[in-house]
């Protein structure tokens, strides 16, 4: 018995070849953000990763500049540092994070003020919130010298109210006078770094969508109300970012406590600076270095983890 099979049907025929030039095209196409990223690699390698590589080598050398220094994996130079430092460390991290949560407190009202109410006001108003960085760091912390000084207006004005007996009390000042206490280096730190918190707020303030503030209203949400539900919430992603621009850097500086300070006040910027230029111990100096770096990464990780964009937008 003999059976039929249907014929075939007919087979799809086989994709063109692609051009050679099409594919080179293609690959030069996908290749090209690499090559835009050449630049910004270079740049981390040449001036990030090389200091630090050979940060780390000197953090383990011994050694002395008659002698030279000599890598021999000494890594006990990290706990000497640590158990001798250790008050440096813990008074840096106080120091930038009150002056951390002032520049947040003074910041924040104004950048809501500058987004919202300002109207044609407002291109003045962030004019002069960036005018001091025309201004050397180093200069507009001499002036505080000048500002508070034991005669100064502004100290004459804080012992005629009595103000400065409750901060002596409170151990932030020593008797009639703000110089070379921790009050005077918060001062300081929370007015030079003041500016790197209001522009993110101001920024993640001026994105926030008035029309959301009507309807608040039209669901008669108060104005306190408006404003936690609503605008706070969304300006998180300002506060973050604002938050960790002035505390990293506030961390490690060591120009107001060098001369708004004395040496009860002096940060581990002090020590770093004094260990490199002046002691002349570069591995103890470099182990102090990768030590604050490692703390503060550790901070700033635990906190977007706790308080991170991802979860506020």
């Amino acid at each position: 018995m003999t059976t039929t099979t249907a014929p075939l049907a007919d087979a799809p025929p086989d994709p063109a070849p692609v051009p050679a030039a099409l594919k080179r095209a293609a690959r030069r196409r996908r290749s090209v953000p690499y090559l835009l990223l050449l630049a910004g690699v270079a740049w981390l390698l040449v001036f990030f990763v090389a200091p630090m590589v050979y940060q780390a080598s000197t953090s383990v050398q011994t050694g002395s500049l008659d002698t030279g220094f000599k890598v021999t994996w000494h890594f006990a130079t990290y706990w000497n540092a640590l158990t001798e430092y250790w008050p440096h460390f813990v008074r840096s991290l106080v120091y930038s994070g009150i002056a951390t949560v002032l520049c947040l407190a003074i910041g924040y009202p104004l950048a809501y003020t500058i987004a919202f109410r300002a109207g044609r006001w407002r291109n003045l108003l962030l004019i002069l919130v960036i005018a001091p960085f025309f201004t050397s760091f180093l200069i507009r912390t001499l002036a505080w010298e000048t500002i508070l000084a034991d005669q100064s207006p502004v100290v004459s004005f804080l012992n005629r109210v009595h103000l400065l007996d409750v901060t002596t009390w409170l151990g932030v000042t020593e008797g009639h006078r703000v110089m070379a206490t921790p009050l005077a280096v918060v001062c300081g730190l929370t007015y030079n770094f003041l500016p790197f918190m209001i522009l993110p707020l101001y920024t993640s303030l001026e994105r926030v969508d008035g029309r959301l503030h009507e309807a608040a209203g039209d669901l008669y949400a108060t104005p306190f109300t408006t404003f936690r539900k609503v605008t706070f919430p969304l300006s998180m992603p300002g506060v973050v970012a604002g938050t960790l621009l002035t505390f990293i850097p506030a961390s490690g500086d060591y120009i107001n406590a060098e001369l708004l300070g004395s040496t009860n006040q002096k940060m581990i910027g002090n020590v770093i600076q004094s260990q490199f230029l002046r002691v002349l111990d570069y591995p103890t100096a470099a182990a102090l270095s990768f030590i604050l770096m490692a703390v503060i990464l550790a901070i700033v990780t635990l906190y977007i983890r706790k308080a991170g964009t991802e979860e506020l937008v």
